[in-house]
Parts: structure tokens; C-alpha cells; sequence
């Protein structure tokens, strides 16, 4: 049997098997999900690698790859992973202990149902592992996604302020205007360069395609955000949500989110909004059939192109097919 310590196991390799992992994690005390060189750092992709290599007795924690690299304190409801595991251990997930090994027809579902089990009883309460199982042929949670979708929870009147959700909802001292706030997301919507509303990285690309930015508000009088883009590079949504905010204030007019990207170059007017109110809420897939060439088309780097229209309904937006036309091999980082 080759093991993850094998000299002969690669996650590539013939040996190894991809499972998918559905997650959600509360990302109050989460130093983000990415894995921190400081030991005594929290983090979710630690706590969540440390606790598969414990449940399935591998020498060291797997390596998972990400859809959505949250930062601190952002949730997700609609996260998804991958990791690559030696077929052999994958296998001795499925036994009983004392019993023979299953059918191989039924080890995948053997597997899948016992180390979920097994996951919901030794991670700690604010993360959970809602899925599992053995991804298709061509799967990459990151690179073969089509887009990702987040909610951010504003409280805008003080009489509606539910102090249980203080951890997941901003509370806004003034009213807003949606209709303000949602004709300057209009004027953001579709593919730009959104250096105004990111940190840059090296070598790191901050042309998107932000399929759709609006804003509602419940029967319960919360104002929610919804944000989809095929990735997001570093602060984007949190910056967003921050020039549309004294826009729906009235401090600001309605051609100021444009003014702000079209500039290229971080304003020092746009705060970046606090990250507890922002949440993964979904990742979108192509069929399985299309896996591997979305992947393909998503690692070649994205350099602005013609105008894309990303309208409601547009490719790529929620209830119907396709994907953006250029992808980005930029991390997704909000």
C-alpha cells in the first residue's frame, strides 16, 4: 500500500483519490482559512487538516486546496475543498473496526458516510464538514469553479438590531437608500480591473469579471448584499461594499464607485467594511464533463479584454450556464 509518505505518492499520481469536501465554519475566531507559519495561529484549513490526518491516521495533515481563501473573520456557508489521499487509506476509511474490508463497489459510499461521521465528532463546533465524497474526473475546487457568491449583512435601524446576530451583521448608524446603492453597483458590474478595490499581490492579476452586486433588503429589515464574481482578489468584496455604503448614506454621489475604479489606484476615502457581515454563501461548478477545461481556461492569466456583459441572467450569474470568458489565475481572497 503507498502511503502519503511515500517517496512514490504524488496527489497526482494513479495511487491517490480526490475527495470533495462541502464546508461551513463560523469565522469569528479563524485567523482566516490559509495555514499560518506562526504555530499558535488559528486557522480553518489547520484545524481542518490537522483533524483529517488525526481521524484517518496519516503521518502528517493532508494538504487541502481551497475554492475561497476567506480572511479573518469571514463565515462561509457554501465552501469547497479538495484533498488528495492514498487510494489505500481512502479504502481503511470504509472498514469497520474488526470487520473485513467492504466490497470495493461499496467502499467510496462506506467511506464517504463514516468519515463524516467521524470528522462531525472531533472538529471543534464552528467548522463542519456538511459533504464528502470522491470528486469527478478534472475536479479542482479552485481552479474549476465558474463563480463564487457572497452575502454581506448590514443593520441599518437600531429598533431592528438583533444582538444574537451582532457577530454576523454590521450594525449601520444611518438609514441607506438601496436604490442609490444599487444604481452605483450597476457601473461595477462586468469585467475591469479592480486595482481601486485591491490589495495587490506579485504577479497577481486584478482584472475580474463581477457578474452581480445589488442589494435588499428582508421582511426583517436587514439590508443583504449579494455579490458574485468568477474570483475576488484581496479585500475586493469587503472594499465594495465599503464605496457603496456612504452612497446609500448620501455622503457620497451615485458616480462615485465608477469615479473610484476607473482612477486604477486605492482611495483613501473607501473603507474597507469590517469582516464579520461577509459570508461564502456558494461556489458554482460546470458540469462534470467540462471540469478539466475549465480548469485549463481559468490558469491562463487574465488581461482585460473587450467589455463583458454580466446583467442579471448574463453567462456565469446564478440559474444559468456558462462561465466568464476570460477567467483569473489570481487568488480568490476576500
Amino acid at each position: 500500500m503507498v502511503t502519503v509518505d511515500d517517496p512514490d505518492f504524488s496527489p497526482g499520481s494513479a495511487d491517490a483519490i480526490r475527495i470533495k469536501l462541502h464546508i461551513a465554519y463560523d469565522g469569528r475566531d479563524f485567523s482566516g482559512w490559509a495555514p499560518q507559519p506562526q504555530p499558535d495561529v488559528r486557522t480553518v484549513a489547520g484545524e481542518l487538516a490537522d483533524t483529517l490526518g488525526k481521524v484517518l491516521r496519516m503521518p502528517e495533515p493532508p494538504r487541502l486546496t481551497v475554492a475561497g481563501r476567506t480572511d479573518a473573520g469571514v463565515h462561509a456557508r457554501g465552501q469547497v475543498a479538495h484533498v488528495d489521499l492514498p487510494a489505500g487509506i481512502w479504502a481503511e476509511a470504509a472498514r469497520r473496526h474488526g470487520r473485513p474490508m467492504p466490497a470495493a463497489s461499496d467502499i467510496d459510499e462506506q467511506a464517504s458516510r463514516r468519515l463524516l461521521r467521524r470528522l462531525s465528532g472531533a472538529l471543534p463546533p464552528d467548522i463542519r464538514v456538511r459533504g464528502l465524497g470522491p470528486a469527478p474526473a478534472g475536479f479542482d475546487a479552485r481552479f474549476s469553479a465558474l463563480w463564487r457568491r457572497y452575502s454581506y449583512r448590514v443593520c441599518d435601524d437600531a429598533a431592528a438590531a438583533d444582538p444574537l446576530r451582532r457577530h454576523d451583521t454590521l450594525w449601520h448608524g444611518k438609514p441607506l437608500d438601496l436604490a442609490a446603492m444599487n444604481a452605483a453597483a450597476a457601473e461595477l458590474t462586468g469585467e475591469h480591473d479592480f486595482a481601486a478595490f485591491c490589495k495587490r499581490r506579485e504577479g497577481a492579476t486584478t482584472v475580474r469579471a463581477l457578474r452581480w452586486l445589488d442589494w435588499r433588503r428582508g421582511d426583517d429589515g436587514i439590508v443583504v448584499g449579494r455579490v458574485i464574481a468568477d474570483a475576488f482578489c484581496h479585500n475586493m468584496v469587503r472594499a465594495l461594499v465599503g464605496v457603496l455604503l456612504p452612497v446609500g448614506e448620501g455622503a457620497r454621489p451615485v458616480s462615485w464607485p465608477a469615479e473610484v475604479l476607473a482612477a486604477g489606484v486605492r482611495d483613501s476615502a473607501v473603507r474597507v467594511a469590517p469582516p464579520h457581515p461577509l459570508c461564502l454563501e456558494e461556489v458554482s461548478y460546470p458540469p462534470d464533463a467540462e471540469l478539466a477545461a475549465r480548469v485549463q481556461q481559468t490558469r491562463r492569466l487574465r488581461t482585460l479584454g473587450p467589455p463583458d456583459d454580466a446583467a442579471p441572467g448574463a453567462p456565469g450569474a446564478p440559474g444559468t450556464a456558462g462561465a466568464p470568458s476570460t477567467p483569473s489565475t489570481g487568488r480568490d481572497v476576500t
